[in-house]
C-alpha cells in the first residue's frame, strides 16, 4: 500500500507532479487560498487569529497577533507558540512543516519556505521539502527568507534582508546573502 503523499512529503521523500496522489496537494491548497481570502479582508486581530487557526487546523494563543496580508499555500503544518508576533505581508510555504515557538518577533515581507525542487534537470519536477524550526525568542527582520530545513536558535537575530540556507546557532546575529554570523549575542 502506498503511503499518503502528505507522509511521504513529511519523511524526505521527492514526490513528481504526476504522482497520482498529488491532487492532494493541489485540493487543500485550494481550501486555503479560498480561505485566506476571508483572512485577509480581516481587519480585528481576534477574527485573524480565528480565521488563521481554521486554516491551519490548529489553535493560536490569545496572546499571538498576525497582521495581513498573511500568506500561506497549505496551512495545515504551520504550528505556533504563545507571545507570537507577525508583522504584515508574510508568506509560509509550509509543505514541510513551520514549527515557531515563543516569544518569537517576525518582521514584514518574511518568507519562511520549507519546499524546494532537485538541482538535476530530468527530477527538477519533483517537490521535496524539509521543515523550519524557530526557536523561543528569535526575532526575523524585515525582508528575511529562511529556506529549508534551517532551525533558528533561541534567542538569535535574522537581520533584515538576510538568506538563510544554514542553521543559526544560538544567541547570534546572523546577515547577508547567505547569511553568516556577524555577532555573538549576550545571554
Amino acid at each position: 500500500m502506498v503511503k499518503d503523499i502528505f507522509e511521504r512529503l513529511k519523511s524526505g521523500e521527492a514526490v513528481r507532479f504526476n504522482d497520482p496522489q498529488y491532487r492532494k496537494i493541489f485540493k487543500a491548497s485550494a481550501r486555503t487560498i479560498q480561505r485566506s481570502k476571508k483572512l485577509n479582508a480581516a481587519t480585528d486581530i481576534t477574527e485573524i487569529r480565528k480565521l488563521l487557526s481554521d486554516i491551519i487546523e490548529y489553535h493560536i494563543d490569545n496572546s499571538t497577533t498576525i497582521f495581513t496580508p498573511f500568506h500561506t499555500n497549505f496551512g495545515r503544518f504551520i504550528r505556533m507558540g504563545k507571545e507570537v508576533f507577525i508583522n504584515h505581508d508574510c508568506t509560509f510555504l509550509d509543505l514541510g512543516g513551520i514549527t515557531i515557538e515563543d516569544e518569537v518577533l517576525i518582521g514584514p515581507k518574511v518568507k519562511l519556505i520549507t519546499e524546494s525542487h532537485p538541482l538535476k534537470p530530468s527530477e527538477r519536477k519533483s517537490l521535496i521539502v524539509k521543515p523550519i524550526l524557530i526557536k523561543k525568542n528569535v526575532w526575523i527582520g524585515a525582508g528575511a527568507t529562511i529556506l529549508p530545513g534551517v532551525t533558528v536558535g533561541v534567542n538569535s537575530v535574522v537581520a533584515a534582508n538576510a538568506l538563510v540556507s544554514k542553521d543559526v546557532p544560538e544567541n547570534t546575529v546572523v546577515a547577508g546573502i547567505p547569511a553568516k554570523v556577524v555577532k555573538d549575542l549576550p545571554y
